[in-house]
């Protein structure tokens, strides 16, 4: 199913419907700043299992999520005042940045050291998904296993809809996989280049 949403002023019914998929452990594909998303509440195992099978992806190394503000953040992630003020620089954006769990983040969503990435998109879309949900949402690209990320809702309904309960479409989105950026032990490391800009790291 195909469920189109205006990108700047999202329908507040329209939200709700797709929220009400997810809290029935539903998975969508919505859109962010870059590109195309999958996901599924962050507290629904059988979502998140889901979602492994359908990326192929080796279960240890786990997934990004998306909060809905920087307050939202310190419920899952241990945020010193180096992050937060790195964060509030540039987000919301095209960054996920990498920092250590709390307990409150399901385990299969850390690494064995315990980080977490953390994502808020500058995306009308996909913040208000989450903020009526309230909490995270699980957040990997829109592609199957070795292939590139899909930009288009449609191709993403023709390829992998029978694979999920919703496509949101919030219109084409050509942008790259977000720069994901470590904060941990208040040293900045670039892990991937994406469409995040790194000119501000020395």
């Amino acid at each position: 199913m195909i469920l189109q949403i205006n990108s700047e002023n999202p329908q507040a019914r329209l939200i709700h419907q797709a929220v009400d998929c997810l809290k029935q452990g539903g998975l969508i594909a919505y859109p962010t700043d870059t590109t195309y998303g999958i996901g599924c509440d962050i507290f629904n195992r059988r979502g998140i299992k889901n979602i492994y099978q359908i990326k192929k992806r080796d279960p240890r190394k786990p997934f990004s999520f998306i909060c809905a503000d920087l307050s939202d953040v310190a419920n899952y992630a241990h945020v010193s005042n180096f992050a937060f003020k790195i964060m509030k620089r540039h987000l919301p954006g095209a960054y996920t940045f990498v920092l250590e769990a709390t307990k409150v983040v399901p385990d299969v969503l850390t690494t064995r050291q315990k980080t977490v990435g953390i994502r808020i998109p500058n995306d009308p879309i996909a913040l208000a998904i989450v903020k009526e949900l309230g909490h995270p949402l699980v957040t990997t690209s829109a592609n199957l296993s070795g292939e590139t990320p899909m930009h288009d809702p449609h191709d993403i309904a023709m390829t992998m809809g029978h694979m999920l309960d919703l496509v949101v479409d919030g219109g084409v989105r050509l942008g790259e996989p977000s720069t994901i950026v470590s904060l941990i032990d208040d040293h900045i490391e670039v892990l991937r280049q994406g469409s995040g800009d790194t000119s501000w790291i020395d």
